[in-house]
């Protein structure tokens, strides 16, 4: 598969306060990005993935490393023409009215004007702004101003579209119309890569993620890789249970949820679920339900953040967005 973005020893240090005190944003990156695939990139504010966009976009420059996009500096006209780029607080100017900022837009890429309104009217309505259309943008509401920041980054029906927290400001409707507009992108054969601490999301729409904590890239790879099968619980529902036995299910239980109808919801570990079934099945109990609970991102990604937390305890250097 061919790389749209490769990025090889990336490290960005920034130089902060009186003394000019160095702090590292970004350490020794190494990464590359396929053509056609929905990117994750994942991580806690302040892990460092505003500056990852940033030193893609070329808006800053990298301490060491590089980065090339189709196998050219990010900087060069013939890349940006085929990138869409919404960053993290997009800032518009306000006495605009949402057409004209689209215009503005569209006529900085060189599109024809007939093409341009054309691409204004589908975007307008992809994006669910179709009535907001003549609205001055210093009265629309942040999750508006989010939905048009993203209009503006496909106005040029980029090849490449990097999203800084595109989910940020949108209500669950919102964020639903995102996703599905991501995967309608993903289909048409554009190349995604978005960052995002709203980890659900990632699930449903990437291919492979990346998972950045503190600067430092802790795991990259597809979601079926990092979110293997493995089954961490049980939970199991019953009912016709005596008293005797639902304390004694209570005490080797996780989690536990009886009433005085003798029905019972619990979580069991791996290790005390065959011991659980025996005694429903001896004691006549009628077993509801039982399914398996799977790793989650939001576990996997919590484990990497604690990891590191161990690992760098001590350690002074600080590490910004």
């Amino acid at each position: 598969m061919e790389a749209v973005i490769q990025i090889k020893g990336l490290t960005k240090d920034f130089r902060r306060g009186f003394f000019m005190r160095r702090v590292t944003a970004l350490e020794d990156l190494n990464l590359n990005i396929m053509k056609g695939e929905t990117f994750g990139y994942l991580g806690s504010n302040g892990a460092g993935k505003t500056t990852t966009m940033k030193l893609i976009m070329g808006l800053i420059f990298p301490t060491k490393g590089k980065v090339c996009i189709w196998g050219k500096e990010p900087s060069t006209k013939e890349v940006k023409r085929k990138i869409g780029f919404l960053p993290e607080n997009p800032y518009f100017y306000d006495y605009l009215k949402v057409r004209e900022l689209l215009q503005f837009y569209g006529r900085l890429f060189g599109l024809e004007n007939r093409v341009l309104k054309r691409r204004i009217i589908i975007l307008l309505e992809r994006l669910g702004l179709e009535k907001e259309a003549e609205t001055p943008l210093r009265q629309l509401s942040k999750g508006n101003i989010q939905r048009l920041g993203i209009a503006q980054a496909l106005i040029n029906d980029p090849e490449l579209l990097v999203l800084d927290e595109p989910m940020s400001g949108l209500d669950p409707m919102g964020r639903r119309d995102l996703r599905d507009l991501i995967l309608e992108l993903k289909s048409e054969g554009k190349t995604i890569l978005f960052s995002t601490h709203i980890l659900p999301d990632v699930e449903t729409i990437c291919d492979r993620v990346g998972i950045l904590v503190k600067g430092k890239a802790r795991k990259v790879g597809p979601l079926r890789e990092l979110l293997k099968p493995r089954v961490i619980a049980y939970e199991v529902t019953a009912t016709g249970l005596d008293k005797e036995v639902m304390e004694f299910l209570q005490g080797i239980a996780i989690r536990f949820i009886g009433d005085k109808s003798r029905d019972i919801t619990m979580e069991v570990d791996e290790e005390n679920i065959s011991e659980v079934l025996d005694i429903l099945h001896q004691r006549g109990a009628r077993l509801l339900y039982l399914v398996p609970k799977k790793e989650t991102l939001e576990e996997v990604f919590l484990k990497e953040v604690i990891k590191e937390d161990e690992n760098n305890t001590g350690n002074s250097t600080t590490v910004l967005s």
